[in-house]
């Protein structure tokens, strides 16, 4: 990260020292996270995702209580329950456990995956829109993910403008 940092520093430097090319440089910077909170794009792929995944975190939502209540007649009625019960009781809790931890485990393998797949739309379409910004613009560099920009150079807006107009 450090080693990125300093060949963009350098080759920027490089870049401002010779006058001609200072004064003509046109540079741009995009604010990715803006873009995934904002583009109509990426709010689109949190509905669908929301969506696509809301019946299993309702399902993993009433599992958990059912655990909870397993658990909590456990520790209230233990002491008066036959052995037995108790015994089939925790296996029963205890399988109820495992299982529930495994489909949430699932549930956020499956989510990461499809959100990976999301956002990588989203990026893909806006990198188009950044390209075409820049060529219309005349940009001679456009960056993303800096330490501190000044906000002159964000051009977040015309590429989420972009994005919203299907561009």
């Amino acid at each position: 990260m450090k080693a990125k940092s300093l060949v963009v520093a350098g080759l920027l430097s490089a870049l401002f020292v010779t006058g001609a090319v200072a004064a003509e440089l046109k540079v741009g910077y995009v604010n990715t996270q803006r873009i995934f909170r904002d583009a109509p794009a990426a709010q689109k792929a949190a509905k669908k995702l929301e969506s696509e995944f809301s019946k299993r975190d309702q399902d993993l939502q009433r599992m958990a209580k059912q655990l909870q209540g397993l658990q909590e007649n456990l520790e209230k009625n233990s002491v008066t329950m036959a052995e037995s019960d108790r015994r089939a009781k925790e296996k029963e809790f205890g399988e109820l456990s495992r299982e529930f931890q495994r489909r949430q485990r699932e549930f956020r393998e499956d989510l990461n995956l499809r959100q990976n797949e999301e956002n990588a739309a989203v990026i893909e379409k806006a990198n188009r829109a950044i390209k075409q910004i820049a060529e219309t613009d005349k940009f001679d560099l456009i960056l993303q993910d800096v330490v501190w920009v000044s906000p002159r150079l964000d051009i977040t807006d015309q590429v989420i403008k972009a994005l919203a107009e299907g561009k």
